[in-house]
């Protein structure tokens, strides 16, 4: 552990400490419910803010290291985890990380339990959530899809609680050909006569080879169940349950090989691992239309994304403002210069606006499990799913790249463990999608006139719970923007598709900015009896940085822009 006063910023207990999870909390949750889990999350708030974000610092050198051979000259792909993984492996079974949302105690609020826990914990355990994410996605696909043969022993492996048998699943679906596009796929699978299949192909990039199991995507060879063999495209992908482990110490099993750990520019911790695939014995959930099932595990991945969004965006404020209340120039702390307490509160309205949209979808995610999700509100998840995690993936490394600057040249030096939050971050805009990914799709679910009236309703719903004139203004501000952007999506649609392509990424932040300012002001209303002026205070800050980004460009500008044409060389033959 770092010596006593070597920390170059201190961490109070994460949950008690945080005004705005707590307030949440106090406004989502019914009364019994918040007193149920309170004990729980101080606890681990306590153990986040100390013992794991000790061991973070302890261990920031460390990475996970892959010994292919041992001594005798068997192939044993083993790769060992840090300290830090390590604990934090038991830690999430312990506290229920995965299990939490699926015993259901507390109904339609269990995910927003999950997730408050997923947000403390995911901050001090180098980036151990992605894990969890695809943990997580992989029983929610399993359970909807009945617990095909031989998994419902796994999804009690994934649900345990028990360190010891506690189980993970990765999600292995990129390869070298390229991550977005799964019709470049190469992975073949081919029939056994045992009901099983076997895969043979390479993962170029895969979230972990430490894990129990994966959920991959391959080709299924058909040629020989007399059905028509269906190559390349989306429909032509079987979905399989893939074994590689009952114990972490054992090798993977056969037809599986580790060839290489990724270097990676973040998120260090994380075993990303080049895989092969020569004769991996695995189970099939769907042979022909595998991408289709696949969409529960992307879409609680990319919500697990935007929790550990916020949950690092808090983490840096929280390091920031500790330190600024320490650090002296010219005779003064420097959380009282009027320049520096006006940038850290920029940093706390979007952090702010980030949290409240996040955890919406995410009590949204809760009731649709519970079957008490009305069709609206349905729609409503599906159009937030991409734009919560887009938005707060690029909102992150805003926020950490302040929280860099704040700590001035410290905040440049390893041993402080600052610029690790840096790296981390940038890793959530490239998962699941990078921004202009998740842009496209955002715009492609969005074209859909039942999801844009579910923003639209759910506008509505914010502007209803305010009464306040300012907040009602902010609400109005959202509401601009929101119609701003339905303008130029008419607008661009009979353009060209060119344009409406080009202007996807502003469409999207302009959206998904809309919902955070009124989302924010909702809760304000809420807070006010109990923080004053503060809750409007925040409201009045996020608004101020602007959220209308669609206003119109051209797109041949663009184009001669990306190019560094001159205008004479665009139209050049």
């Amino acid at each position: 552990m770092p010596p006593k006063g070597s920390k170059i910023a201190r961490l109070e207990n994460q949950f008690t400490d945080d005004r705005v999870l707590r307030g949440y909390l106090e406004r989502v949750l019914p009364p019994d419910v918040l007193a149920d889990i309170r004990p729980e999350m101080e606890a681990l708030g306590r153990l986040a803010g100390d013992e794991l974000y000790d061991l973070q610092l302890a261990d920031r050198a460390s990475r996970p290291e892959l010994t292919q051979w041992d001594a005798t000259g068997d192939r044993i792909d083993h790769v060992e985890l840090t300290d830090s993984w390590k604990r934090a492996m038991d830690v999430a079974a312990e506290y229920g990380i995965i299990a939490s949302a699926y015993e259901q105690k507390h109904g339609a609020y269990s995910r927003t339990h999950q997730m408050a826990k997923a947000y403390l914990f995911s901050p001090s355990t180098d980036m151990i959530g992605f894990l969890m994410a695809t943990t997580d996605g992989a029983v929610r696909t399993l359970l909807d899809l009945g617990q095909p043969r031989d998994t419902a022993d796994a999804v009690r492996h994934f649900t345990s609680r028990d360190p010891k048998a506690f189980w993970t699943c990765g999600q292995w679906r990129t390869e070298q050909a390229g991550g977005t596009d799964l019709s470049r796929i190469k992975t073949r699978a081919v029939p056994n006569d045992d009901g099983s299949w076997s895969l043979h192909g390479r993962k170029w990039f895969t979230s972990s080879s430490v894990a129990n199991a994966a959920i991959v995507l391959a080709h299924p060879d058909r040629s020989s169940d007399d059905a028509t063999t269906e190559n390349g495209g989306h429909e032509g992908l079987g979905l399989f349950y893939v074994p590689i482990r009952s114990d972490a110490d054992t090798p993977p099993n056969e037809g599986i090989g580790v060839n290489r750990l990724k270097e990676n520019l973040g998120a260090r911790k994380i075993p990303v691992s080049e895989i092969a695939l020569d004769g991996a014995r695995a189970l099939p959930l769907e042979t022909r239309h595998g991408t289709r099932y696949l969409t529960p595990m992307v879409e609680i991945a990319r919500i697990w994304n935007a929790v550990m969004a916020t949950g690092f965006m808090r983490r840096g404020l929280a390091l920031a403002r500790d330190f600024s209340r320490t650090r002296e120039a010219f005779g003064t702390p420097i959380i009282e210069k009027p320049l520096h307490y006006d940038t850290l509160a920029s940093m706390q309205a979007t952090f702010e606006g980030a949290f409240q949209l996040t955890f919406r979808t995410v009590e949204l995610l809760g009731q649709l499990e519970s079957g008490t999700l009305d069709d609206d509100r349905t729609h409503l998840l599906r159009a937030l799913t991409p734009l919560v995690k887009l938005l707060t993936a690029k909102q992150a490394v805003s926020v950490v790249g302040e929280v860099v600057e704040a700590f001035g040249g410290a905040g440049y030096v390893e041993e402080t463990g600052i610029p690790l939050l840096l790296r981390d971050v940038k890793a959530l805009t490239i998962w699941e999608g990078t921004t202009n990914v998740m842009s496209l799709i955002a715009l492609q679910s969005l074209r859909r006139e039942r999801r844009l009236r579910a923003i639209r309703n759910e506008l509505q719903r914010c502007r209803d719970a305010v009464e306040s004139p300012v907040l009602v203004e902010a609400v109005d501000t959202a509401e601009d923007a929101f119609r701003s952007a339905v303008t130029w999506l008419a607008d661009a649609l009979n353009e060209s598709p060119d344009a409406v392509e080009a202007g996807a990424r502003r469409f999207a932040m302009t959206i998904g900015k809309s919902l955070e300012l009124a989302l924010l002001a909702r809760h304000a209303q809420w807070a006010m009896p109990k923080e004053g002026n503060r809750a409007v205070a925040v409201v009045e800050h996020l608004a101020a940085q602007g959220i209308d980004e669609i206003a119109a460009r051209r797109t041949y500008d663009a184009k001669m822009l990306a190019h560094d044409y001159t205008a004479q060389s665009l139209f050049r033959s």
